[in-house]
């Protein structure tokens, strides 16, 4: 067996403690989203040539063995949504090959993972959802160079966002949300080249010079809160360019230079205590969907090239008034006066088809039985009829049953 692909079933019980043993060259172990519970086989450390290990959406508990080695060949491991707890093991820095890590919403905690820098080949990494405590490691482009997705997401960090976080040139999401961060923002975060329109992954790729993960990238996901709903991203992932540092202890002022990010889709500073007035230049983020920095402290303001460029904006500050008086699109004021008399006259309508519908029903019965004194009589000796033959029916019913009952007391007694 080579290649094993249980996921997406209803498949409990726990995984046999010498799986590898059992299937020494399982180059893949797919049993993502099922009911497995117990705990994870050290044994799996064992599958010399396993490449990509998905145990995500289970019911698995415990610590994650700490004795995984390199084979040169490891290209995922997925262990996210399970019950998960202890540290993140350090053997997990000697897969020097591994491409996506996904250990979020468990129980980790402990201290960051400081071997994780030996993993230079990493795409993905997600610890969010966790409790994993300590400061984020001071990570320059020799340790990731080629990292695009960064999720930090609700855990216990702490202290000051690092200057060289700003030298993993190819991020495209940054997430490390929802945690105990303080101090500013760093003013070299639009050195993130990933985030600009410039970057080559925005573009669309050639079919000449297909990246070897490109195919992969289809069935990798993270999770995202965009505009206040989580949003699960699978088949565009390579695409999305977000920014989430809210609900931190951050300080200071917007960054200027975060306007250079022009790429960004989403950016969101919520829940913080930053002060000053908005970034003259956020018109500049041609790209940008979802901006949310409520529940700052920010004066001042909204710059005006903001609004550049955007026919659907109307109302104080711009020149346009809201209303019949400026349409947008070329349509006029009278063409929406005509809708609206239209909507209101097919209410009616309806409003007159249902009440005209409900007194032919009503009078065409009770109009006929007040009228006609034949079938008023039948009418109401039918009804007579079957009142007669329920209360004669439940009378035998009710009779059968008590004698029932005597006789079984009497066989009693």
């Amino acid at each position: 067996m080579r290649h094993l692909n249980l996921s997406h079933n209803q498949i409990g019980g726990s995984l046999p403690e010498n799986i590898g043993y059992i299937m020494p060259n399982l180059l893949i172990l797919l049993l993502g989203n099922n009911h497995i519970n117990g705990s994870i086989p050290k044994s799996l450390c064992l599958l010399y040539w396993l490449s990509i290990l998905d145990l995500s959406k289970n019911r698995l508990s415990g610590k994650i063995p700490d004795c995984w080695k390199d084979n040169e060949v490891w290209e995922e491991i997925n262990l996210s949504s399970n019950k998960l707890s202890g540290a993140i093991p350090r053997s997990f820095g000697n897969l020097s090959s591994l491409l996506w890590l996904h250990l979020n919403n468990n129980s980790l905690h402990g201290e960051f993972l400081v071997s994780v820098i030996n993993l230079k080949q990493l795409l993905i990494l997600d610890l969010g959802e966790n409790q994993l405590s300590g400061t984020i490691p001071s990570w320059s482009v020799n340790m990731f160079s080629s990292l695009k997705i960064l999720r930090l997401r609700q855990n216990m960090l702490s202290g000051s966002i690092p200057l060289k976080i700003c030298q993993l040139s190819s991020l495209q999401i940054l997430d490390i949300s929802c945690n105990n961060l303080n101090g500013s923002i760093p003013w070299c975060i639009g050195n993130l080249w990933g985030m600009t329109l410039e970057a080559p992954t925005l573009s669309p790729p050639s079919p000449f010079a297909e990246s070897p993960t490109t195919t992969e990238w289809k069935t990798e996901g993270v999770i995202e809160v965009m505009k206040g709903r989580e949003l699960d991203y699978i088949r565009i992932l390579e695409l999305v360019v977000m920014m989430d540092l809210s609900e931190n202890n951050l300080v200071g002022s917007i960054p200027k230079e975060i306007t250079l990010l022009h790429g960004l889709i989403s950016l969101n500073l919520s829940n913080n205590h930053l002060i000053g007035e908005l970034p003259i230049m956020m018109g500049n983020m041609r790209s940008l969907e979802s901006f949310d920095v409520s529940s700052n402290q920010l004066s001042g303001t909204i710059p005006s090239s903001i609004y550049a460029d955007n026919p659907y904006l109307c109302g104080s500050p711009l020149p346009k008034k809201c209303g019949y008086s400026n349409p947008v699109h070329g349509s006029s004021g009278f063409e929406d006066d005509e809708d609206s008399k239209k909507d209101k006259l097919e209410k009616w309508l309806f409003y007159f088809v249902v009440a005209a519908g409900f007194a032919t029903g009503f009078w065409g019965i009770i109009g006929t039985l007040w009228f006609k004194k034949t079938w008023r009589h039948a009418y109401f000796r039918r009804v007579e009829d079957l009142a007669d033959w329920i209360y004669v029916t439940t009378a035998i019913r009710k009779a059968k049953l008590k004698k029932c009952m005597m006789m079984r007391n009497r066989v009693n007694v």
